[in-house]
């Protein structure tokens, strides 16, 4: 094994957070859309307070879980992804039904909590790598980013397609080619590792739940009407399938598509 293939593997299994790959955004994307119908379904099922309640008591449960294992459990940490999609989604919802706060604002909002907890990580951790979430202390800042993220994406599709009237898929298709602008200026312009994925992270919030919200309401709301709950459904075997793939591929030392930069922050 060469050296930089055995650094790789020793961070690897030093991070709590998976590598960088294909597949990590493709299932990435998936868990947004699922997160987004998952709480439509959920809050038009049952009283919304009790289905954002029992989502937050999964999602609590979920996180000890993803706090006490020692290294990168791919079935854990994607289980802790779509309950923080699930809950992020009513987080952002809950701001703009029940406290009547224009979508603009809950993302104007949103980008600043999140910029405040980026700022704050670096400041007392010096590095917001992803390949350097191997404390209790970073990997908290990592799911406190990964939270608002998801919340910041909600509001951000939602004033897309409902306040400048683009509609789902007009706003998928226009996250689309946002998402292309970081990996491109990471590809051939030089553009800082950290920062463009971070953008690209955000993004796909925003882009997958656009495209899960056509796909799952009605004609009456601009989508094909196949319904949330059978939209769910399919994404949620789809999403187990690539976290299978996943943790077969962690038998394997993987291929990043970003650069290891566990200690410089960029």
């Amino acid at each position: 094994m060469s050296a930089t293939a055995a650094g790789v593997s020793r961070a690897s299994l030093a991070s709590k957070v998976p590598e960088i790959t294909a597949l990590f955004w493709v299932t990435k994307i998936l868990t947004t859309g699922m997160g987004e119908t998952t709480s439509d379904f959920v809050v038009q099922t049952i009283e919304p307070v009790i289905g954002v309640a029992i989502a937050f008591a999964l999602l609590a449960g979920a996180l000890v879980l993803q706090f006490r294992t020692r290294r990168y459990v791919p079935w854990v940490y994607w289980l802790t992804v779509v309950l923080v999609s699930v809950f992020g989604t009513m987080a952002a919802d809950v701001v703009h039904v029940q406290f009547g706060v224009p979508y603009e604002v809950s993302t104007a909002g949103f980008a600043v909590i999140l910029a405040a907890v980026f700022l704050l990580w670096y400041r007392i951790e010096h590095t917001l790598s992803i390949h350097a979430i191997d404390t209790p202390r970073r990997e908290a800042f990592y799911w406190a980013a990964v939270l608002t993220t998801f919340a910041l994406g909600t509001a951000t599709g939602d004033w897309t397609a409902h306040v400048l009237g683009l509609g789902y898929f007009a706003s998928g298709l226009l996250f689309l080619a946002a998402i292309c602008i970081p990996a491109v200026a990471y590809q051939f312009l030089g553009l800082n590792a950290v920062l463009a994925f971070w953008a690209a992270y955000i993004l796909t919030r925003p882009l997958g739940a656009s495209f899960a919200d056509w796909l799952g309401v009605g004609p009456e709301r601009g989508g094909l009407g196949i319904g949330t709950g059978l939209v769910s459904l399919v994404l949620a075997a789809v999403i187990a399938v690539c976290v299978l793939a996943l943790s077969r591929r962690r038998q394997s030392v993987p291929v990043p598509l970003l650069p290891q930069s566990p200690r410089s922050g960029s």
